[in-house]
């Protein structure tokens, strides 16, 4: 069906601007990069508003003048049943609309500041059908560069199967960043958890995984956390921690980003801070020479992210390992005829155009990430053990935005900047969190003529995100198709709560004249008792919610029963596996995790390689 209806009612299309009419065909490339099931939804949704209207008109929506079309939407918005359907066909029009607004008066495109290191890549499609290594890498980001550096440093022939593709720093430079945003995410940036609520938990697909899409911030794994990892779980990964956390920051670059280049919207949370007297400061991040591009999420186009595709992985290259792309990887091949029990004996993989070939080694690391390994594990009849899948942290988050007098453009300066540590010993962290120019994830209040005006005042935003450490409280499910199930454990909808009370306070100690909430029945107040009023009968299930940092899905740890992998991260019932990515951290690391599971992979594959 057209989209052109809806857009043109959402965005109240008068026809005085050139960019609203450039929206559908945006949209429908964002459609398109969905999965199946999301995309036909949505397009159901937008049929129910389409036919909604010619119930009360006898039209639809595009042969309606502007005016009859903000008379539906009126209409709607007044049925506080159909506020969630409506905010769900906001946010893919957003993301267009706000993309055809900024290529309207787009800057000039940012330039590398250095070429990127060489990998060695080969297409799937020209790997031989068989081949031979010591060990095979499942995945290419965080953990699985890690684990290839380490392993080809050690002299084994390592090969890396990646199922995404390699992109350049250049080319991020030259796209606009929606049209990154879709081929750099898996899905789309689409993946829901479905659950109660249901939350989108974007995941990168691309050489790098998802450090060529995170925010670049690194926070080293707190120390009650290592030692509940070891006290709790017995999980070896946790021992000495410390020094593999101080390698890893070194690889990474990671240093205090420099207030020069935070930008306005940072330094509107450092300033609500001091007023409150909270423990707030620039964050540490892995770019060396950031140059507030705003772009970390879908990569950045300077070069100064060291994300492990231009940090980690060309030293495992330069040591002799191969990165095979576009490969996703069907199953672990496995020997059961082996004295002392099956034996890991390599990889069956297929290219894009489903051609197969094999990878044989006997030592396969399933570095896929926490969404992938366990459905990998279960295709090779590896995925037995009671708890496989289970055990899923995810990082709930809600952001809120507050409107200041002066302008902020928030999306100049450094995309995460800042972090709020006030309430981080009560489960929440704050980060100033900003967006990309023209994806602006916060969700605007209002439709029609109101969200047209949301939309042109959105440079006076400041945006505040925060995560929760959450209770395991999901699930990895599927085998050839993986379904995520995740139920917002009590205890953490009250934190929730909580952060946006804590976000709301802080903005207005800064200065905002109202905060936005992101809470359809109350999308604005204006000062901290109205929020603490709106709060009261508000659900955690009524906010603006995503998740992140998907983590413990093959959890390492000493017993059996509740551990697929022992303390070491290796895959119990079969010899020659190793679980290297978030999957094997035994629960929530309560930070942005990135550091700690290259610290943990570290102590695996040393611990592997010493016997």
């Amino acid at each position: 069906m057209s989209l052109t209806g809806l857009v043109s009612a959402l965005l109240a299309d008068d026809g005085t601007a050139d960019w609203p009419r450039r929206v559908p065909a945006r949209l429908e490339t964002v459609l398109a990069a969905m999965p199946r099931p999301a995309r036909a939804g949505l397009r159901a949704a937008a049929r129910a508003v389409d036919g909604y209207a010619t119930a009360r008109t006898g039209r639809p929506l595009g042969a309606l003048t502007a005016p009859e079309r903000e008379s539906v939407l009126a209409q709607l918005a007044a049925r506080p049943a159909l506020l969630p359907l409506l905010d769900v066909l906001k946010v893919p029009v957003l993301l267009a609309a706000g993309t055809e607004r900024m290529l309207q008066n787009a800057p000039a495109p940012r330039r590398p500041t250095r070429p990127d290191p060489p990998l060695d890549l080969t297409p799937a499609a020209d790997w031989p059908a068989r081949s031979t290594a010591d060990a095979v890498v499942v995945g290419s980001g965080a953990g699985g560069a890690t684990a290839a550096r380490t392993l080809a440093r050690a002299g084994l022939d390592v090969v890396v199967l990646e199922e995404g593709r390699h992109h350049s720093t250049e080319s991020f430079g030259a796209r606009a960043p929606l049209d990154r945003f879709t081929e750099l995410y898996r899905d789309g940036g689409a993946t829901v958890a479905v659950g109660n609520p249901p939350l989108l938990l974007p995941v990168g697909r691309a050489v790098g995984g998802t450090t060529v899409v995170n925010s670049g911030t690194c926070y080293r794994t707190p120390a009650h956390v290592l030692a509940r990892w070891t006290r709790e779980f017995g999980c070896a990964l946790a021992d000495d921690l410390d020094r593999h956390l101080d390698e890893a920051e070194r690889t990474l670059r990671v240093a205090t980003q420099p207030v020069d280049v935070l930008g306005h919207n940072g330094r509107i949370a450092l300033a609500g801070a001091r007023e409150l007297g909270w423990r707030a400061a620039p964050l540490r991040r892995n770019a060396p020479g950031c140059l507030g591009s705003c772009q970390c999420v879908v990569g950045c186009p300077t070069g100064a992210k060291q994300s492990v595709q231009l940090s980690v992985l060309p030293d495992a290259c330069a040591a002799g390992a191969r990165v095979v792309t576009g490969a996703r990887a069907d199953r672990v091949l496995v020997d059961t005829d082996r004295p002392g029990g099956p034996r890991a004996a390599g990889v069956r993989a297929h290219g894009p155009d489903g051609t197969a070939f094999e990878i044989l080694a006997p030592l396969v690391v399933v570095a896929a990430g926490a969404t992938q390994s366990p459905p990998l594990l279960r295709r090779s009849g590896l995925g037995r053990h009671p708890r496989l899948g289970r055990n899923l942290s995810v990082h709930p988050a809600t952001s809120v935005a507050g409107r200041f007098a002066e302008p902020v453009t928030a999306w100049e300066g450094v995309l995460q900047s800042v972090g709020v540590e006030e309430h981080h010993a009560r489960g929440v962290l704050i980060e100033a969190t900003a967006t990309p120019p023209g994806m602006g994830s916060f969700i605007l209040p209002g439709l029609g003529g109101e969200l047209r005006r949301e939309l042109e005042g959105a440079d006076r935003l400041a945006t505040l995100g925060a995560m929760i450490a959450d209770r395991p409280s999901g699930r990895v499910l599927g085998r050839d198709r993986t379904l995520l199930r995740y139920d917002l454990d009590p205890r953490d909808a009250g934190r929730l709560l909580r952060a946006v009370r804590a976000m709301g306070e802080l903005l207005f100690a800064a200065g905002a004249e109202e905060v936005l909430t992101g809470i359809p029945t109350a999308p604005r107040v204006r000062s901290l008792a109205e929020l603490d009023a709106v709060l009261a009968v508000t659900s955690a299930r009524q906010l603006h919610l995503s998740a992140y940092h998907p983590t413990g899905t093959v959890a390492a740890g000493a017993s059996p029963e509740r551990f697929p992998a022992d303390p070491r991260g290796r895959l119990r019932g079969v010899h020659g596996v190793l679980i290297a990515d978030a999957s094997v951290l035994p629960s929530c690391p309560q930070v942005n995790p990135q550091l700690s599971i290259m610290a943990a992979v570290l102590a695996s594959t040393e611990a592997w390689l010493s016997g």
